[in-house]
């Protein structure tokens, strides 16, 4: 693992692309990982990234003037985001290319439709599905489970990239880690 400065802090993640920038205080938990051509900056406040949270190519992560930017754990930052000084809380999912702006506020166990945008100061409730320009609710559920679901399947994948391994879904271990999974949810409710 190269370098990545004094203020970067890891905690055993499972994966990160060697194209993958990061700079200032960044602390990144457990499991996570971070795909590639990834960037994140923080000059001032900081980025936490939470336990077994993916982010995927092409996420561009800063801070805001006056807002850190906290992701929670179990989350999915899909290809082509940004997150700009916002809080996105546990078991979220942001869709393709969808902008979190400065302030805003995502509760746990949400859905952020691709290609929307969440302005400034926005607080989405949690089990909430958000879609738009601007990002309005259109659904209320607990999307909880599908988006852990969707991490444990990122987390699966980035343990076999760490090790070479490119076809994880192709492996018994991964259908008994997802089933696993599946199972732990399910005795939850």
């Amino acid at each position: 693992m190269r370098d990545l400065g004094p203020g970067v802090v890891l905690d055993n993640p499972a994966f990160i692309h060697e194209t993958a920038l990061i700079y200032g205080k960044v602390f990144i938990g457990e499991g996570a990982s971070l795909w590639p051509y990834v960037v994140i900056r923080s000059e001032m406040h900081e980025v936490r990234i939470g336990r077994r949270t993916n982010i995927q190519d092409f996420v561009m992560i800063h801070v805001g003037n006056e807002t850190p930017t906290i992701i929670g754990d179990n989350c999915s930052i899909t290809h082509h985001c940004t997150i700009h000084g916002a809080e996105i809380g546990d078991n979220c999912l942001i869709g393709i290319n969808a902008t979190i702006m400065d302030g805003a506020r995502i509760g746990r166990n949400s859905i952020v439709a691709g290609h929307s945008i969440v302005t400034e100061g926005t607080v989405v409730p949690e089990n909430s599905i958000v879609a738009g320009s601007p990002a309005k609710i259109i659904k209320t559920r607990d999307n909880g489970p599908a988006n852990t679901m969707n991490a444990r399947f990122y987390y699966e994948n980035a343990r076999a990239y760490a090790n070479g391994d490119h076809r994880v879904t192709e492996r018994e271990s991964f259908r008994h880690a997802m089933a696993e999974e599946m199972q732990a949810l399910t005795a939850a409710k």
